[in-house]
């Protein structure tokens, strides 16, 4: 009977301490998708990650991949806290690795949106996406990260999806690398084609404005939702806070920090999100999946059917 009391009030004393650990979180690791060099996308974010320091009173470390998914699986490890994604990175993390969206993105416009571009040299014959789908046997081409949502997904549906294209083997040759290195490889024509955004062309036009002149768009797709910030959902509550007032109230401390997010991705501010912000890049993987069976000629008619009904069954509760 003393022993179980014994052990009851030792419970209960580390339940009582549990909360002032949990909100002691000295360290974190902040997750940076490979859309460019990892040297430039350090210039970029180091001066936020130091302000974030500074403001919440954690040590903040970078931390870089090769690719999106070294991000990923970072955060579904704990090796990564809190992390910058893009909306297809973002969905991936929320549904494998323990994460939720809960910051967004303002551009300095105050648009909330950014553009999946194709991109060739400005001299190549090609003037549009019907010349690129003309000749795709001839071009080499240059596709996203396979979680990069204007890299990957949007032209994945509005593109290739929409016209029963498997960009795998529609091409002379394909390859897959960030924004940065698809545009730089179409300027010094080492690419036919290539995917890239409206932001890292924005960047090669101020960095590098002689390959930017070398340079032309031949299809832009609809508006994609700006990116967001995803953290940890078991991160102590007290750090979530200060995770969220640093970034909801960042770009408001002075002109220091209205540059850096400048110098970022030309930005104004962050704005509070949710997971709803991924509804329609749930949509667009959805979609292409249902194109993808449509066109399968191999499946049975049954089990098509079936898919298919799945399928609509997750369209109509994410219209809900």
């Amino acid at each position: 009977m003393i022993t179980k009391r014994i052990l009851g009030l030792a419970v209960a004393a580390l339940a009582a301490l549990a909360p002032a650990q949990a909100q002691d979180t000295k360290e974190l690791n902040f997750g940076i998708i490979s859309t460019e060099s990892s040297q430039t996308l350090k210039s970029d974010w180091q001066p936020i990650l130091e302000d974030m320091a500074k403001k919440t009173g954690m040590k903040i470390n970078a931390f870089f991949a090769t690719d999106y998914a070294g991000i990923i699986e970072g955060m579904r490890f704990n090796k990564v806290q809190v992390a910058w994604f893009g909306n297809k990175s973002a969905m991936e993390s929320v549904d494998r690795a323990n994460g939720e969206v809960f910051a967004q993105m303002v551009n300095a416009d105050g648009s909330q949106g950014y553009y999946s571009h194709f991109v060739v040299h400005k001299d190549s014959p090609i003037k549009s996406l019907d010349d690129v789908l003309k000749n795709g046997k001839n071009l080499a081409f240059g596709n996203g990260d396979p979680n990069s949502t204007s890299g990957f997904l949007v032209p994945g549906y509005y593109v290739f999806a929409q016209n029963k294209i498997d960009a795998k083997t529609f091409f002379k040759v394909t390859r897959s690398a960030n924004h940065e290195t698809n545009a730089l490889a179409v300027a010094n024509k080492q690419l036919d084609v290539a995917v890239t955004n409206s932001e890292t062309l924005e960047k090669v036009q101020e960095r590098q404005p002689e390959k930017f002149k070398d340079i032309r768009i031949v299809w832009t797709s609809p508006l994609i939702p700006l990116d967001p910030i995803v953290m940890r959902k078991d991160l102590p509550e007290a750090t979530k806070k200060s995770l969220r007032d640093f970034f909801y109230n960042y770009g408001k401390g002075g002109q220091n920090e209205k540059d850096n997010l400048m110098k970022l991705s030309k930005l104004s501010s962050f704005k509070p999100s949710t997971n709803a912000q991924l509804v329609p890049i749930r949509q667009l993987e959805l979609f292409k999946d249902r194109n993808k069976f449509e066109a399968d000629a191999a499946m049975p008619a049954a089990d098509k059917q079936t898919k298919i009904a799945e399928i609509d069954k997750k369209l109509a509760e994410l219209s809900k």
